[in-house]
């Protein structure tokens, strides 16, 4: 059953089978309808359909900051090909052929969903993409409950110097799903946190704080099944004797598909709540070291430019930072929809929030930083380099990655457990 759920999803022999599936699927399914002509509109119906789809989401709506990849409207025009072709077929046919026809379908809609899986990497395997079916999750009361005595660190040493793990440390650690309350009108999804197995014993050693944020559209838990969150720290704990940072995981979004670009406007008090309700719940509910050199927050895409807005906006909060293929500002599309949108016109009012005009002006050499940015990154490997460089004039301690893929899972992934050896030593849990 492991090998099963670790089974590859981007690579190896299912995601080629889907591909070969899908287009017999398709072919089986033109050559059972008697007319030809039929097949060359059905064809040319859904290759319009396709495109037109792709242009009315990235030139009219435009819900998110980057255009969709081609891979998407392609999978939509052959699905509804593969439909098309099925209902003409239908009528007439017995019920083995609309069997077979059904099938046909569904081996066109794999194929399809592969294909964008392939291209984003979002779910690597199935156990991502089962997702909570296969998960292990503790309920937060008891995976943190109190527990008497602290590790105490002297000055000048770090956790990992002074750490004895107990017999009977725990192998993994637990993920919980939780409320992290707002204080404003911003309505916050459910969020989750990770705790390592030192977080399990008695006495408790006072761990860092990795605040992580997806990207748009997006869930609080994509790190945990698409970025196999609980898997790497796990692994990385194994390495430091059950030690690694307390990852806690919010809503900046409050939905889906929503995107209240992590500030105070109309459509919520997200800057709020990232620089003053979750830090202080985590500091209220859990036992963490509350040094501000203790305390990182990192996402990517979207969450990446949240990540740098609170570097910025709040630095007495976060020490560090992990841009994971941000943009180069918080953004609904432009900067003329963002002022537009959220800020009535005001092109001064959003420059006095806008990361990169701070970082003009204000220098920060207590932060320190990574920026992260996809080699093929057509959208934002250009921002992010300026994004870097601003970081860089500010006086931050920043370090440049570039990982080879695109804007996808294939450069977030590595982009954030890479840095992991960084933020260890950043944060003093090792040397």
């Amino acid at each position: 059953m492991t090998s099963l759920l670790d089974l590859s999803l981007i690579g190896g022999p299912v995601p080629v089978a889907a591909t070969v599936a899908g287009f017999v699927a398709l072919v089986c399914l033109g050559v059972g309808v008697r007319s030809f002509r039929v097949v060359v509109i059905a064809l040319l119906a859904c290759v319009a359909l396709g495109g037109g789809v792709g242009l009315v989401v990235n030139l009219v709506w435009r819900p998110f900051p980057e255009p969709l990849p081609t891979v998407v409207p392609v999978g939509l025009g052959a699905v509804a090909l593969g439909v098309v072709l099925a209902g003409v077929r239908w009528r007439g046919s017995r019920w083995r052929a609309r069997v077979l026809s059904v099938f046909a379908v569904v081996a066109v809609l794999v194929s399809g969903l592969s294909g964008v899986n392939g291209y984003y990497g979002q779910y690597p395997n199935v156990r991502a993409a089962l997702g909570p079916l296969v998960a292990d999750v503790v309920p937060l009361d008891e995976a943190a409950g109190p527990v008497a005595g602290e590790v105490p660190v002297p000055d000048g040493k770090v956790l990992a110097e002074v750490w004895r793990p107990p017999v009977g440390l725990p192998a993994k650690g637990t993920v919980s799903e939780t409320q992290i309350p707002s204080s404003t009108d911003y309505r916050p999804r459910k969020g989750w946190v990770y705790l390592p197995p030192a977080y399990a014993v008695t006495p408790r050693p006072r761990l860092p704080v990795l605040v992580l944020l997806a990207g748009q559209p997006g869930t609080p838990r994509d790190w945990l099944d698409a970025g196999q969150l609980a898997d790497r720290l796990d692994e990385f704990a194994a390495r430091h004797r059950g030690l690694a940072p307390i990852v806690v995981m919010p809503d900046q979004l409050g939905s889906l598909m929503a995107n209240p670009v992590c500030l105070d406007t109309k459509n919520g008090k997200v800057e709020t709540y990232l620089a003053r309700d979750v830090p202080r719940w985590v500091g209220q509910r859990l036992q963490v070291d509350l040094r501000r050199s203790a305390w990182t927050i990192a996402g990517f895409s979207q969450g990446g430019t949240c990540a740098l807005q609170l570097a910025v906006r709040a630095p007495g909060v976060y020490g560090g930072f992990i841009d994971i293929s941000g943009q180069g500002e918080p953004t609904l599309g432009s900067r003329a929809d963002t002022v537009r949108e959220l800020f009535g016109g005001d092109v001064g009012a959003f420059r006095r929030v806008n990361p990169l005009d701070i970082l003009a002006t204000t220098r920060f050499p207590a932060t320190a930083g990574v920026v992260v940015a996809g080699r093929q990154d057509s959208h934002y490997r250009t921002e992010d380099r300026k994004v870097f460089e601003a970081c860089q004039r500010a006086g931050m301690d920043v370090r440049w990655v570039e990982l080879p893929g695109g804007h996808d899972w294939n450069v977030w992934r590595p982009g954030l457990y890479d840095s992991l050896p960084w933020l260890a030593e950043r944060t003093g849990l090792v040397r």
